[in-house]
């Protein structure tokens, strides 16, 4: 009797150790068919390309650059939603709140999920179907983040939005490359297109998480997106300095000061910096007025290019 008892729960443990292994599998393997891809480093363009071009071209450039802003919220986020509504959000072409539950304080289109993954997915989905053809970059935040919308154009002069960009602050995670969403998500039209599409394949891109081991939604998105031969590129200015930040300002500084106290502003961070993350809904009205309202009298900033802000909004 005690040996058998011993075998039986000896199997019980391996059958436990083989059902974990399964499930992690089941949510990191990839299909043997997708082509191996050497990470790629997506850099901004240069003071100098944007200063060859006419004026006629720069117009054209300014005016093709649409983004569409998905901000995803919980009932638990009202003082973010509210900062972030009235600050950076407002830059965007276009914003939008998609919500976990309704909340009858702010509009927003509400989900009826508290998953995030599911979250994620709904709103990447009814963004697609309702506005695939009014924009071409997808840009999805959390409401601790605070984006310059204007320097995300910027960056994506050089892209092209017909192909396949995925783009943010990468991160590794065993084999996976994936975008960390505490910084922002980039999204081109191609790329969202062919997220739409795997959607519907429930084996490659499940709704459902497992029930043991779960991944979380940025890593579930890059999954998806690996299936669709679309991979996560970092993004970095001209100086090969990340512009999405996982950080705020101020942790940032702090890291300068101890690793570069002579260089404390240029070893913080990149001049064309998109996103800070961290930020409490004070910082982000304070992040507003130093990015857009205080001036150094005397300095000058003639930018090639300007990006005009969308038909009727109120941003600064």
């Amino acid at each position: 009797m005690i040996s058998e008892s011993g075998a039986f729960v000896k199997g019980m443990m391996l059958g436990g150790v083989f059902c974990v292994l399964v499930t992690l599998l089941g949510h990191i393997k990839m299909d043997h068919s997708t082509k191996s891809h050497e990470h790629r480093h997506l850099q901004a363009p240069r003071k100098e390309d944007v200063l060859n071009l006419s004026e006629d071209e720069r117009l054209d450039l300014s005016h093709s650059i649409r983004v569409y802003c998905i901000i995803l919220v919980k009932p638990k986020d009202l003082s973010y939603w509210a900062a972030v509504r009235e600050t950076w959000s407002k830059h965007c072409d276009k914003a939008e709140f998609y919500s976990s539950e309704k909340i009858k304080v702010f509009d927003s289109i509400v989900l009826d999920t508290q998953d995030m993954w599911i979250m994620m997915r709904k709103a990447y989905k009814l963004a697609y179907e309702n506005y695939k053809d009014d924009y071409n970059w997808f840009f999805l935040a959390h409401p601790t983040t605070f984006a310059i919308i204007e320097n995300l154009k910027y960056f994506l002069l050089k892209q092209d939005s017909s192909q396949p960009f995925y783009t943010g602050r990468t991160e590794t995670s065993g084999d996976l490359q994936y975008v960390n969403g505490d910084g922002g998500i980039v999204l081109s039209i191609e790329s969202l297109r062919r997220l739409y599409k795997i959607f519907e394949d429930p084996d490659k891109c499940p709704e459902q998480g497992g029930m043991i081991w779960k991944l979380s939604e940025d890593k579930q998105l890059a999954v998806c997106l690996k299936y669709t031969g679309v991979q996560a590129e970092n993004a970095e200015d001209s100086e090969k300095k990340d512009i999405f930040n996982t950080k705020s300002v101020g942790s940032l500084i702090k890291e300068a000061m101890l690793s570069h106290p002579q260089q404390v502003v240029e070893g913080c961070c990149s001049d064309m910096a998109i996103t800070f993350s961290g930020l409490s809904p004070n910082h982000m009205h304070v992040m507003m007025y130093g990015v857009y309202r205080l001036r150094a009298y005397g300095h000058s900033f003639n930018d090639a290019l300007v990006f005009l802000p969308p038909p009727g909004s109120d941003n600064d």
